[in-house]
């Protein structure tokens, strides 16, 4: 399964890629056929994936797009160039939350805006999706002008995040 727009492929990773993705040794690469990229993995995501990505990739196999890395690849580079993932599936209320990041070589070249985009119209051909939210660091301009550009709205703030929600189907 991919997502696939003009400059970009969208992959969601399996529970064994999402192993090789936090090893970091080009296995991933080797395997989906990619270039090398130099992927800086954060400790926020490395956390992320080692107590709930991975974990929830193995207990919901079923449903493992809602839980696992999708990565980024820029076609003309064919490489990794970011990623995104949801937090699990949607909640009683029809919500799913998404986080995104870029590869700072890449920063500013609209690859996330593209990105969301897609992940936007794949999410409203899923079962109980309602709304999508996401939260910024109030200093992350690049971040929210992503969310912007996509149609969400700012919900609220506190002194460090904004809170955003996209409605993509309140009749579901």
């Amino acid at each position: 399964m991919k997502i696939e727009s003009k400059r970009l492929i969208i992959k969601p990773l399996t529970t064994n890629q999402v192993s090789k993705y936090l090893k970091n040794d080009n296995s991933l690469e080797k395997e989906l056929g990619l270039n090398y990229s130099l992927r800086v993995i954060t400790k926020e995501l490395k956390e992320a994936i080692e107590k709930s990505i991975y974990p929830n990739t193995l207990k919901n196999k079923e449903n493992y797009l809602f839980y696992t890395l999708w990565s980024i690849i820029l076609k003309e580079q064919n490489e990794i160039v970011g990623d995104l993932c949801f937090y699990g599936m949607p909640d009683n209320d029809g919500k799913i939350e998404i986080a995104y990041g870029t590869y700072e070589k890449y920063v500013g070249k609209g690859i996330m805006t593209e990105a969301v985009k897609h992940i936007i119209l794949w999410a409203k051909n899923q079962d109980n999706v309602k709304s999508i939210v996401a939260s910024t660091n109030v200093e992350n301009i690049g971040s929210f002008r992503i969310l912007e550009k996509n149609e969400f709205i700012k919900q609220s703030e506190s002194k460090s995040f904004y809170f955003w929600e996209l409605i993509i189907d309140a009749s579901k």
